[in-house]
């Protein structure tokens, strides 16, 4: 028996949280820093929105992206509030460079990608959407994982939970 619209249904119950988190998110606090990378400190005590962290350096850290290509998506970035490389002091570079290697070992060991794209968007034109806080991206890539999905209907499928990639990737971290 076929549908009477004639359409077939690709279920992603998953994705209801996603749509109803976006739907509830409360008002800014205005006790808060604006960007949402400097709400995330060193001190998980202290710390907001930070869910999402795989991993707290003494200079840097390790998040996954809110809005991932790929699952394992990451983002290195500084606690500092710096917009180009350029800021970065030594200890920030040296660590930045330090979790992007981590991160690499890590995401190949647990999910064996075929390859990575990493890299830093510097400014709104070159594609950074928070470019006023420097990340570097880390995206896993597997052959054909740009499939139809992405490239007709403009829509990503993610087999993992944001909440789920986070645990698997800070187990493994240590």
């Amino acid at each position: 028996m076929t549908d009477p619209d004639g359409l077939e249904r690709l279920w992603t119950p998953h994705r209801m949280a996603y749509v109803q988190s976006a739907a509830e998110e409360p008002a800014p606090d205005p006790d808060l820093p604006v960007c949402p990378f400097c709400r995330i400190t060193r001190d998980p005590e202290t710390s907001h929105d930070d869910e999402l962290v795989v991993v707290r350096g003494k200079t840097a850290y390790a998040v996954l992206n809110l809005y991932p290509y790929n699952p394992g998506h990451l983002m290195l970035l500084p606690y500092r509030h710096v917009a180009d490389y350029t800021d970065l002091d030594d200890a920030e570079t040296a660590e930045i460079a330090l979790l992007t290697k981590q991160a690499l070992e890590t995401i190949r060991r647990i999910a064996q990608p075929h390859a990575f794209n990493v890299g830093l968007n510097l400014g709104g034109v070159a594609g950074g959407s928070l470019s006023g806080h420097l990340h570097q991206h880390v995206v896993p890539r597997w052959s054909g994982d740009a499939n139809f999905m992405t490239v007709i209907a403009g829509t990503k499928t993610l087999p993992q939970l944001l909440g789920e990639t986070r645990d698997l990737l800070a187990d493994a971290w240590r």
